[in-house]
């Protein structure tokens, strides 16, 4: 048999409350003391309640929803990113909505407005298309990760402390030459600290090095045939020169060491390479890469915290405004692997 529909009238009755404080419970908790708050919440447990999410939402607008953008999934970083976020799911209790940007600013803005009439509660975005000041007129719990963040609340890797670490590690390996390989980078992003870092420590240990800023791609097949090029640039300038690869992240040097394995069947002495991000690409590559972990599981988690600190900000009666935006630097760690000494 089918069980019978409990109603805000029989929590009502049950507890001797009227059916406009059972409604304040759902609706605006902070309300009520915390002790009819727990004999309400003991009485949806007796009776077996079985709370209607849609007819909720249409009730108060809150969805208990978070809308995400990432740019692309063939990135490992913003794969596991976006792996770790939906994992939080259990100790925040809120389901999300994701979108992928593919870097196209109108459809992204479409995305936005799709988000909005979903009746999110807040977002995370990791898509560097649209401008913070733009993502902050939308008046929104929002939290961005490794993008420009001038006006808006992030959760960042310190990306310069991490490409000091991959640098110098790389410097131990006593090799001739460093170079960085990159795509280009604005300088008021997050990840334009790996290219600062590197450049310090080359500098300060007068060491050759090069920058190889060059458009990468945007797919696996791309992002193979721009690494294919780099690296027959690399063999004709710096022929039988011992060479430290410092990549922007991890499927870039996971495809550099493919290109470089299928040449020499091994990871020859003249090549050492370090990534960036410790995705799992990282470990369970054909030799597994030294990188700069991000803990991209503590960036998340971080992130979807604050997120979920905003939120219910917003949902007390008498919100206190936020007086400064809030932006987190999580301390990047340095992953030994067999691709360096």
């Amino acid at each position: 048999m089918d069980k019978k529909k409990i109603t805000f009238a029989d929590i009502a009755k049950y507890t001797n409350f009227s059916k406009t404080t059972i409604s304040r419970y759902f609706n605006n908790p902070d309300s009520l003391t915390l002790e009819n708050q727990e004999i309400i919440a003991q009485a949806l447990i007796d009776l077996d309640y079985q709370e209607n999410k849609l007819a909720k939402v249409f009730a108060n607008g809150k969805s208990e929803f978070v809308g995400i953008i990432v740019p692309n999934l063939y990135m490992h970083y913003y794969a596991e990113m976006l792996n770790q976020i939906l994992n939080t799911y259990e100790k925040f209790g809120y389901k999300f909505l994701v979108f992928v940007g593919n870097h196209k600013k109108e459809t992204e803005r479409q995305y936005l407005r799709e988000l909005l009439a979903y009746k999110i509660e807040g977002m995370i975005i990791l898509s560097h298309t649209i401008p913070s000041e733009e993502l902050a007129s939308y008046q929104i719990p929002l939290v961005a990760i490794e993008r420009e963040d001038k006006y808006v609340n992030s959760v960042n890797t310190d990306n310069y402390m991490g490409a000091v670490q991959g640098t110098s590690l790389l410097l131990k390996n006593r090799c001739d030459v460093l170079l960085h390989i990159n795509s280009p980078v604005e300088q008021n992003v997050p990840s334009y600290g790996r290219i600062r870092g590197f450049e310090d420590i080359c500098t300060e240990h007068e060491i050759r090095h090069e920058v190889i800023i060059r458009e990468l791609g945007h797919s696996y097949e791309e992002i193979h045939a721009s690494m294919s090029r780099i690296y027959e640039y690399m063999e004709q300038k710096y022929p039988h020169q011992k060479k430290g690869l410092f990549l922007a992240n991890d499927t870039f040097a996971n495809s550099m060491l493919n290109i470089i394995f299928r040449k020499h069947g091994r990871l020859p002495d003249e090549y050492r390479i370090i990534g960036f991000d410790d995705s799992p690409v990282a470990d369970r590559a054909i030799l597994p890469i030294s990188t700069v972990g991000q803990q991209i599981d503590k960036i998340a988690y971080e992130a979807m915290e604050l997120l979920v600190s905003l939120m219910n900000e917003r949902k007390k009666r008498r919100p206190m405004p936020q007086t400064g935006l809030v932006h987190k630097n999580i301390t990047p760690v340095l992953i030994r692997r067999e691709t360096t000494d």
